[in-house]
């Protein structure tokens, strides 16, 4: 069990960042510390004081996680990143997507522009960041500004004749559009700044404070000042952030953690050039958490499951010690990328194993490895929780199915203690658009966790408009699927959820009693807040779950499910429906012509903007049809005005 006043006692005083996390292990809060243990610590102090977003929250936290980082700038990053991957709930003010500036050079152009900006794009230009201190960036574009006269303006080419802007006259710029600039010149001031920006900031440091000196033996101190404010930027930017490694690739580094009870490998990926968090599969093996099972070969079985699962490899996978068959094991996600390429049509990468030994790489490593050794202290613990935790919630499914079975007088199909299995439920919700296109969705889960290969989806065909109606439909084609050996439905749920009430309960009791299939089924009742208030048997009697932090937190999260998966099916088939019956309109624009339409032009909104000679583009029309659909939409912009 997560002990919240044992855990806190073994936070470590290092900057890093934590991540609150209610009784299902959903993540709902993200925050960076200076020193992990006072900022965790805050939390459980009963005070008036605390904010009322800090009050609502608290009682929800049921374990925290953290990663230590080196700086606090690193945590203020790594902060950034997990909120926007987790959109925990109660990081409200942190959800406006805001990022933070890099520095650009536009290397792709015969005269390089440099320039601070919010978006990262991969262009072949080089980025450099992201900076989290916005005035040291300001800092070091008005010292690139003054020291070197880089073109300004976004013009490539210039007519000529053309008269230079100000910046020429000022002495900001060599005069590139009127052919006065040196392009070799110009070429080296760029890639000194680049070499800057790159942390080889040496030669020029030394030049500046060389600058700094004299004007300061020449009682010049403004310019001393500037000089100096210019080193500091410099400095400040040369720090690099071993969670912000702004490259050309995507890297994903792995730290094999063996300890007496378990074997994970800690994954921590950088994506975009930013740590986007870290992530923990664990080794099963008979030899697991034992002596026999090395570093290295946890590290090797990790690499050969897990990337052949993958749809994009990353560029480089960096370790922290050589293993065994690695020039194999590259040869081995080479093929990986040539046939996920194939599939995609477009062009393979490699992907590199690497035990970096100097510079950036090596620091990401280090940095993995110190967090891993703070993991591994927790490691076992976090599995015993892990375990309690699926145990908790299966005695609680299997006292729900129990007392099901006892109304419907069939007796309870209920896991034995010393099976390892989790209860499978189905949860169903149907969805109607005032009572239209009306959908049954199904989602299924096995314990804890989303199955969602085995998701389906029901257009309703008979009861249109009749939830009860809608749900005895869905049930019943669902069975009568399973019965028929579909091998998409084979397997039965040992429960069902229900969206609803007592009459949805009895409209799906009934026709799993007449298939004679013991399944118990609850309903899943709502407060007028639409949040999941209880479980309703079919004798009427209710289990109120606010009492239940895990209950509570477990269904509510599946009826949100099945009813986003209801949700996002209408909406699909109510927009091509619409599509349909305005193109099923127009005279002379049968099936196989509003296909190919659909085809060329994407949506109804282009094929109504569409010339006569546009509409000829597409497969099978003809000039006859084409003056049909520009006659139709020009009538019904008539009717509309």
């Amino acid at each position: 069990m997560f002990i919240i006043e044992e855990e806190l006692a073994k936070l470590p005083k290092t900057p890093g960042v934590y991540m609150h996390k209610d009784s299902l292990g959903e993540v709902i809060y993200v925050g960076k510390a200076i020193n992990l243990r006072n900022r965790v610590r805050s939390y459980f102090r009963k005070t008036s004081q605390a904010d009322p977003k800090v009050r609502a929250m608290v009682p929800n936290i049921a374990e925290f996680e953290y990663i230590t980082c080196a700086t606090e700038m690193e945590a203020l990053v790594l902060e950034c990143n997990l909120i926007k991957k987790y959109m925990p709930k109660y990081n409200i003010l942190l959800k406006d997507g805001k990022s933070y500036p890099y520095i650009e050079v536009t290397v792709n152009e015969e005269y390089p522009r440099v320039f601070s900006t919010r978006n990262f794009v991969r262009d072949g230009n080089k980025f450099f960041g992201p900076f989290t201190d916005g005035g040291a960036v300001r800092d070091m574009m008005r010292m690139i500004d003054e020291m070197y006269p880089l073109k300004k303006c976004r013009q490539q080419e210039f007519r000529p004749g053309v008269r230079p802007c100000l910046n020429y006259f000022i002495g900001k710029c060599r005069g590139i559009c009127i052919g006065e600039a040196d392009h070799e010149e110009y070429l080296k001031m760029t890639s000194e700044i680049i070499d800057v920006l790159s942390g080889r900031d040496a030669s020029v440091v030394k030049s500046l404070t060389a600058k700094m000196n004299e004007a300061a033996e020449n009682l010049e101190y403004e310019d001393a000042a500037r000089y100096r404010d210019y080193i500091r930027s410099i400095e400040n930017l040369s720090r690099t952030q071993r969670a912000s490694m702004v490259r050309d690739r995507d890297v994903d580094v792995l730290i094999p953690v063996v300890t007496q009870k378990s074997s994970v490998v800690a994954q921590y990926k950088v994506r975009d050039g930013r740590l986007s968090g870290r992530e923990i599969t664990y080794i099963r093996s008979e030899f697991s958490g034992s002596d026999s099972m090395t570093a290295g070969e946890v590290l090797g079985s990790f690499i050969k499951q897990y990337y052949p699962l993958q749809s994009i490899l990353p560029r480089e996978i960096l370790l922290p010690m050589h293993i065994e068959d690695e020039a194999l094991l590259e040869e081995f996600l080479d093929t990986i990328n040539s046939s996920n390429a194939e599939e995609r049509s477009d062009t393979a990468h490699r992907t590199k194993i690497l035990v970096p030994e100097r510079g950036e790489k090596k620091a990401i490593v280090n940095m993995a490895s110190e967090d891993s050794v703070v993991l591994s202290k927790s490691l076992d613990e976090r599995a015993e929780r892990e375990q309690e935790k699926k145990e908790t919630l299966r005695n609680e499914l299997s006292a729900i199915i129990e007392y099901a079975s006892e109304i419907s007088g069939q007796p309870p199909m209920l896991i034995p203690e010393d099976d390892d299995r989790e209860y499978r439920i189905e949860a169903y919700d149907i969805s109607n658009f005032n009572g239209l296109d009306t959908v049954g969705a199904m989602v299924v889960y096995e314990g804890r966790k989303p199955v969602r290969s085995d998701y389906r989806k029901f257009k309703v065909r008979t009861a249109e408009g009749d939830d009860y109606g809608s749900l005895r439909e869905v049930i019943y084609r669902r069975l009568k699927r399973a019965r028929n050996g579909d091998p998409g439905f084979s397997t039965y749920p040992d429960m069902m959820f229900i969206d609803g009430g007592l009459g949805q309960v009895h409209a799906v009791k009934a026709v799993v009693d007449a298939f004679r299939i013991a399944i118990p089924v609850v309903g899943l009742a709502k407060d007028d807040a639409h949040r999941t208030r209880a479980i309703v048997f079919e004798d009427g009697r209710e289990i109120e779950l606010k009492g239940n932090r895990l209950l509570f937190s477990y269904c509510g999260n599946i009826q949100e499910e099945v009813h986003r998966f209801a949700i996002t099916y209408m909406s699909g088939v109510k927009g091509k429906k619409m599509i349909r019956s305005v193109l099923e309109d127009i005279p002379g624009i049968g099936p196989k012509r509003r296909a190919a339409l659909l085809r060329h032009f994407g949506s109804i909104d282009a094929i109504r903007k569409a010339s006569h000679e546009e509409l000829m583009q597409a497969d099978g029309m003809n000039a006859t049809a084409a003056d049909s659909i520009i006659e139709f939409f020009r009538q019904e912009e008539i009717t509309e005005k």
